[in-house]
Parts: structure tokens; sequence; C-alpha cells
């Protein structure tokens, strides 16, 4: 028998090819819904041993952090993004503040913060930097003679001496952005008995109810909860396990929620594979038909609130202005307009947040033309809707805030009063409708698109 030729020896270019693509598939295979779903639920149950033993309240930070809370189990939300603390963009946000957090972490000595990261990371940024900082400014805003509490606390094994030295040089900056919000720092301090402290738990940790003790004799213990396990190398080796499964949903979930999957969390994982498409959209048009029920406005501003479109009838009885933010976009000239009530037809996600720039000036002109009526009274409601009063109809609130109302709450007479507005300025009204409403997430296009219409409306 004749020896095998080299090109016989080594692969062909057509078995590398079919070799690519059969380690994709594993790949795909591995991630697949499933999986994800078995590893939420798999991290969810270290997440409640975390609670459980330390006996203090869950906050998701979302969205990840949701997929890991079963949402009776869930006290509050927080929006601590994770660009936020990456290397050299340390930031403490003025548009998440979290205040929200104040008044359930004085009442429960603390609170666990809840989140997840990727493959290889311990942690995510978010939890490692972005709330380490968020602790230490409010304890020099709030505390400002103790300054045993102004040093910043990071964990060893995920930051950097280093890098803790950068962000220890920009404190100042970041307390001087808080401050020049003017909140009412008295009222919050009157929530806390003690400064912030954060800690850190991962699964690779050993949790004992110390932990938190030891730390609450000082400070209100603010825990940070990894609630993923490290994975180092591929998911393959895992047996279907993955790290931060609950992450970018927009790829993965087809519109599953977090409130859905736990909801129905056992026929989900009870059903095959090949039939989560069809069982995930029937569960989320279930759940969209259900939450078109909900007609609440929540006031985020003097005289201006924020709902989604199905308060819309109860709105219009109350004689309000309102601006209804629709998702199918179209030209303005084919806008639905009447005395007290104009539809906004911008669309929905980034799209309409570019829109919304020149949107505006339409907008604030109509909600202005109907305070300037004859016989509008000083406390009339400007009512401003989108799908999920969150993003959209914040932005639009912010901006009205700022153009159709001084100071003081009060219509302005005319635009000549109009003073130029300022980052700064619009800032300041940023921070206090995200204290009035801080579950609400505007985008940075939505404000960018509102700072360009303020900043630019005299040119």
């Amino acid at each position: 028998m004749p020896a095998p030729t080299l090109s016989e020896v080594i692969f062909s270019d057509q078995a590398n090819h079919n070799f690519s693509k059969i380690l994709g598939d594993l790949k795909r295979s591995n991630l697949s819904i499933t999986n994800r779903l078995k590893s939420i639920q798999q991290d969810a149950s270290f997440v409640w041993d975390v609670a459980d033993t330390l006996n203090l309240p869950l906050v998701a930070n979302e969205r990840c952090g949701s997929w890991y809370i079963d949402p009776k189990l869930k006290a509050a939300s927080a929006y601590f993004k994770s660009t936020d603390g990456h290397a050299g963009q340390w930031k403490f946000s003025t548009r998440r503040l979290n205040l929200q957090l104040l008044e359930l972490i004085g009442n429960h000595d603390g609170c666990i913060v809840v989140d997840s990261t990727r493959r290889g990371k311990r942690m995510p940024d978010a939890l490692s930097k972005t709330v380490p900082v968020w602790c230490c400014i409010l304890n020099r805003a709030l505390f400002p003679d103790d300054t045993s509490s102004h040093r910043l606390f990071v964990p060893p094994n995920a930051v950097s001496d280093s890098e803790k030295s950068q962000i220890e040089t920009r404190l100042p900056e970041f307390l001087d952005s808080l401050e020049a919000l003017d909140l009412n720092l008295t009222s919050l301090r009157e929530h806390l008995k003690k400064p912030l402290r954060p800690l850190w738990v991962t699964q690779e940790d050993d949790l004992s109810p110390d932990l938190a003790e030891t730390v609450a004799k000082s400070f209100h213990p603010v825990v940070c909860c990894t609630s993923s396990r490290q994975v180092v190398g591929t998911e393959l080796s895992e047996s279907g396990y993955i790290q931060g499964a609950g992450d970018d949903t927009e790829n993965w979930a087809l519109g599953l929620t977090a409130p859905v999957f736990w909801r129905h969390a056992d026929k989900l994982l009870s059903t095959p594979e090949s039939d989560l498409p069809d069982l995930i959209a029937s569960l989320v048009a279930e759940s969209e038909a259900e939450s078109a029920t909900v007609s609440d406005v929540k006031q985020v501003a003097p005289c201006i609130f924020v709902g989604v479109h199905s308060a819309l009838g109860a709105s219009l009885a109350s004689g309000c202005c309102v601006v209804s933010l629709t998702p199918k976009p179209t030209d303005q000239t084919a806008w639905t307009q009447y005395t007290s009530h104009i539809e906004a037809s911008l669309g929905k996600g980034k799209i309409a947040s570019r829109l919304l720039r020149d949107a505006l000036p339409h907008i604030c002109q109509f909600v202005s033309r109907f305070l300037e009526r004859p016989g509008s009274s000083p406390g009339t409601k400007v009512v401003v809707l989108c799908d999920t009063d969150k993003d959209l109809s914040v932005g639009v609130a912010l901006a009205l805030s700022c153009w159709c109302f001084d100071a003081s709450g009060n219509p302005r007479p005319d635009q000549t009063s109009r003073e130029a507005f300022t980052k700064t300025a619009i800032r300041v009204k940023l921070g206090h409708i995200m204290t009035a409403r801080p579950d609400a997430n505007p985008s940075r296009a939505t404000l960018q698109s509102v700072n360009s219409f303020l900043m630019d409306w005299r040119k």
C-alpha cells in the first residue's frame, strides 16, 4: 500500500471549511435560548441565597439584573451603567442618579444590587467602579463632615491601584456635577442614618452573614452581587452554562422580557427549543395586551406629566394638553392635531430619538399656544405619552420644562422671555425630573436631540 501524500495528510480547504462550520454550529447550539434560560435560573438561585443569607432587599441593575430576580422578590430597579466605569471614561452620571435607592437603603440598612457580565470577566464595571463612585460621591455630598466616609472603596481583585488612583483624582469634579443640580440634599440625607459602603459578592466567594453585618455598624452596606459565575475559555466546556446569559437580549430573546420569563418559567424551560419562538411570541403578545390596560400618569416637573398611550382617554377627560408620541413615523404635515391634543408620529428607538430634534420646535410651540390661550389657568397640566413613558416622553417633558415654563414652574409669556439655554441649565432640569421619576431612562440619543434643540433655538 503506497504511503499517503502530503495533501492527503493535511486537511483540504473543504475540510477546513467544514470543520469551522461544525465549530460554529456547536457554539450556536450551546448559546441556545434554552441554555440561556436554564443558566439564568441557575444564577437566580445564587442571588436568592445571597438575599436570604444577608437579609437585604434585591435591586436589579437594569436591564440585565432583572433576569436574575423573580419579580416577587425585586424591591427596586437601578441604572448603573458599565460604560460609566470603563477605564479612562469614569463618570458620576447626573442622568442616572438612582436616588430612589436611598430610602430603601435607609429602611433596610442596606441593599443588594444585582448584575451580570460577559464571559471571562469576574464582575461588571458597573459593580466594580460605577456603584463605588456613586457611594463615594453621595457620602461626600450628604455627609460632608464625616471625612472617614469619603474614601473610594473598590474591589482589589478587579480594579488596580493605578486605576483607583486615577478615579480618585476625578472625585472632586464628580461632586461638583452633583451639587450643580441644586437638589434638596437635606431631604435626601433624611433617608440615611449612616454613610454608604460598597461590598462585593460573586459565586466564587464564601458567603457569610458577617459580610454585611461588620460593615453595617458604621455604614449602610451596598452589596454588589455578580449573579453569574466566571467562565474562563469557551462555553463549549460548560455543559450548556452561559455566563451573563441575561445580557444582550435583543440578540436572542425574541421579545421575551424578564417578567414574562418568570411568570412562565416552568413552561418555557420544558418546551423544546424548536417550539420556543412560537411560544415566546404568544406569551409576549399576551403580556402586551395586559399592559395596555395601565392608564396612570406620573408627574415629573411642575404641571408636566408622562405616561403610556393607554392613559390617553383619562388625560383628555381631564382637559389637559396632551402630546402623544406614536410609534409609526410620518411626516409632520400628517400629524393629527386638535386644540388640546397633538399626535407626533416619530417611530421607535434610535430613529425616533433622532427625529425628535426636528419635532421639538413644533411640539413646544403647540404646547405654548395652548398655555397662552384665553382663560388658561396657571396649573394646567401637560401630559406627554409614549410606548414606555421612560425615554421619548421624558425627553419631551425635559424640553417642555425648559421651553414652556420658567424656573418657578409658571408658563413663559412669550418667546422673548426665554434665555439661551446651557447644558448646565438643562442638566439641572433633568436632575429634578430623574429625582421625581427615578425609573425613567432617557437614551443618550434622546437627550442629544433635546440639547441640540434647546441650545440652537435662536439660530
